[in-house]
């Protein structure tokens, strides 16, 4: 019989006991995966931010519209190599529960700009260019409702009317747009600024936000001081930011992501803590005996110290492991209907890396002090305590 056998069968000498410490770490770490995918789908677009890219919006908030005459007044600005526009449209299909990520832009430029991101094949880019009444789709969205180039799609917009009166604009799908990268969402609809503003009752001549790609990213204050400067004291005023200072403004709406992991996860994880510590405390005590016979037979301190930590960190991954794995399906069954908040929702890589690390810290860090008293026992004593 080896260590290994030794830990295992003193592992689960009490099995219950056991059975409740592995469902507990278990929960711990089902709660952590689950949580950790999210919060890493929901910043992602902050380390996918280009470092070259600047965001403008209204001073007030980024739901406030800005002039059109804006875009050609920045476009004429030392340091911007291109910039482009879009407007958030509010739209969905047949149902306002089938949201969809619509925007209008202008599309020349909006392609160039995120030339690094997105793949469209050229002839369907001129297509969409062509055709004002067209629109194109990420390659996720057509797979999620089956469309193809060529089709008709009717989307409504929870926000904007048309002239006529009406709520929903007809597209015809021009292209299919396929993200450069894995992690690139492509869950989305682009139809043409000039079509919308044309046809919409409100809001005429007015655009949503302005992305802008400057020369250099050494060139970023410089630009954007100098945006905010030439609209100041005009009626819309403007505030412009790097694309990742932006996305971490964005998520600040929905609340601090961050804390909340940390406290719920950090929470359980004292929990833990505080059960699996006292256990393996109440399990070396009840064991005295036997580490004074093992002591006997030659067993060294530091050989009983590296069996009652191996013991400790076995528990944490037959607990942790299997959380883990429950948190990456229950990512994959969410996974389609938060695709349009948090479209990179999975337990990653980095999410499991993390947390195995974290198991193993577990096991340890609860392990440690029964592992040293154990160490430490003299022979004479934890036999007479038998």
């Amino acid at each position: 019989m080896n260590d290994f056998d030794l830990v295992r069968k003193n592992l689960f000498r009490r099995k219950l006991r056991a059975i409740l410490m592995i469902v507990s770490i278990l929960i711990a770490f089902m709660i952590f995966g689950v949580l950790a995918g999210f919060y890493r789908a929901f910043t992602a677009g902050e380390d996918r931010a280009a470092a070259d890219r600047l965001i403008t919006v209204n001073k007030i908030n980024f739901t406030q519209p800005m002039p059109i005459a804006y875009f050609n007044r920045v476009r004429a600005l030392d340091g911007v190599r291109q910039v482009t526009h879009a407007n958030w449209f509010g739209g969905y299909y047949q149902d306002p529960k089938n949201f969809l990520m619509t925007l209008a832009i202008e599309p020349t430029t909006y392609f160039d700009v995120y030339r690094s991101e997105f793949d469209i094949p050229p002839e369907q880019l001129q297509a969409f260019v062509r055709d004002r009444g067209s629109a194109v789709i990420g390659e996720s969205l057509a797979k999620k409702w089956g469309w193809k180039v060529g089709d008709r799609v009717p989307v409504a917009s929870n926000i904007f009317t048309q002239r006529s009166g009406g709520h929903t604009w007809d597209f015809t799908i021009a292209g299919i747009v396929k993200g450069k990268a894995e992690h690139v969402d492509s869950n989305f609809m682009l139809f043409q600024y000039a079509y919308f503003d044309e046809t919409r009752s409100f809001g005429k001549d007015t655009i949503g936000w302005m992305i802008l790609q400057t020369n250099s990213p050494e060139n970023n204050d410089r630009v954007a001081k100098a945006i905010d400067a030439m609209f100041a004291n005009s009626t819309a005023e403007t505030s412009t930011d790097t694309e990742k200072a932006f996305g971490k403004a964005f998520a600040a709406q929905f609340g601090n992501i961050a804390l909340i992991v940390f406290l719920v996860v950090g929470a359980a994880f004292v929990t833990i803590l505080m059960i699996v510590g006292n256990t393996m405390a109440l399990s070396i005590r009840e064991r005295t005996r036997e580490i004074g016979v093992l002591k006997t037979l030659g067993f060294s301190g530091g050989r009983i110290l590296r069996m009652v930590l191996g013991e400790s960190v076995l528990l944490a991954l037959l607990g942790g492991l299997p959380g883990l794995a429950i948190a990456a399906l229950i990512t994959m069954a969410l996974r389609e209907s938060l695709a349009n908040i948090a479209p990179a929702f999975a337990v990653s890589p980095v999410v499991a890396l993390q947390g195995i690390a974290l198991m193993v810290a577990l096991g340890l860090i609860t392990g440690i002090i029964p592992a040293l008293n154990a160490m430490r026992l003299k022979i004479a004593a934890a036999l007479g305590r038998g």
